[in-house]
């Protein structure tokens, strides 16, 4: 009887929302007007004929790969750094999460600035180390989405990178002072001791870097809104593309379903796999 206040609000804001969902996917709906019933019919076309959407499914994949390899690898060598003991490492701490406090919009005008072809720090970096490699980094179709996401591990990396400095921090110094004694050296500590009790860590931090991944937006938005020519087009730009501006509701909330399937798919296993007991 205690969890009933619980559940009836899950079910209001969570399950019912998600079903309702579900059956406007299955409609040709303008938002307005009286809806078509299509069954299917949306999600057969997202996968089969509509080539935005496969391109904005792909990106989507690539983007949550970088972000698990790259996001991940980077934050936790910057825990791992910053917690040794040295002088000014709160001051570093401070400034690496700093960016993760700054609005996404704010975000993407620096990174505009820094991305300008003509007066871009990038371009003048170039320059000034004696390399010509000037790009149109956010205008160019092979490089934008790779630029987008430097821009975006500038700001998301200091969250990861607290939640594993407070899991290094929970590792009993013994452990790796007795591991020393043994003839372990940096590497075989880092490997066998440090990763492993780390597992509760990397289940919280991987979960929330995936969500977040799939369902990136703003930094997208603010930056290139989907271009050039869609190469940076990803499902919730998509989503919002074909919901709001073309009033394509039911295709919209088909790419929303798509996503919470993928979100669903990836996450569910992971975090009942990795937090199972052994």
């Amino acid at each position: 009887m205690f969890l009933v206040p619980a559940f009836v609000i899950y079910v209001a804001v969570i399950v019912i929302p998600i079903l309702y969902s579900l059956f406007i996917s299955m409609h040709d709906w303008n938002g307005v007007g009286e809806m078509k019933f299509l069954g299917l019919g949306n999600y057969i076309q997202l996968f089969t004929a509509d080539e935005v959407f496969q391109k904005s499914l792909v990106n989507t994949i690539i983007w949550v790969l970088l972000t698990i390899v790259v996001t991940t690898s980077i934050s936790l060598l910057f825990a791992v750094m910053l917690n040794k003991k040295f002088a000014g490492r709160t001051l570093f701490r401070g400034l690496l999460y700093f960016p993760c406090v700054i609005a996404p919009i704010a975000v993407s005008i620096i990174w505009r600035w820094m991305y300008d072809p003509n007066i871009g720090f990038f371009n003048w970096f170039f320059d000034a180390i004696g390399l010509s490699y000037r790009q149109t980094w956010i205008s160019d179709p092979k490089v934008s989405l790779y630029a987008l996401f430097v821009a975006a591990i500038w700001q998301m990396i200091g969250q990861p990178m607290i939640l594993f400095l407070a899991g290094l921090q929970t590792i009993p110094g013994e452990i790796q002072e007795a591991a020393f004694i043994d003839g372990a050296n940096s590497i075989q500590q880092f490997f066998r001791i440090t990763i492993p009790m780390l597992k509760e860590t990397f289940v919280m931090v991987l979960a929330t870097l995936i969500v977040n991944a799939i369902n990136v937006y703003d930094i997208i938005c603010g930056l290139t809104n989907g271009g050039p020519n869609n190469a940076t087009q990803v499902l919730s730009t998509y989503m919002y593309t074909q919901t709001f501006q073309y009033n394509h509701v039911g295709t919209g909330t088909a790419v929303a379903c798509v996503m919470l399937l993928i979100s669903l798919v990836v996450i569910v296993p992971y975090v009942s796999f990795s937090a199972r007991d052994e």
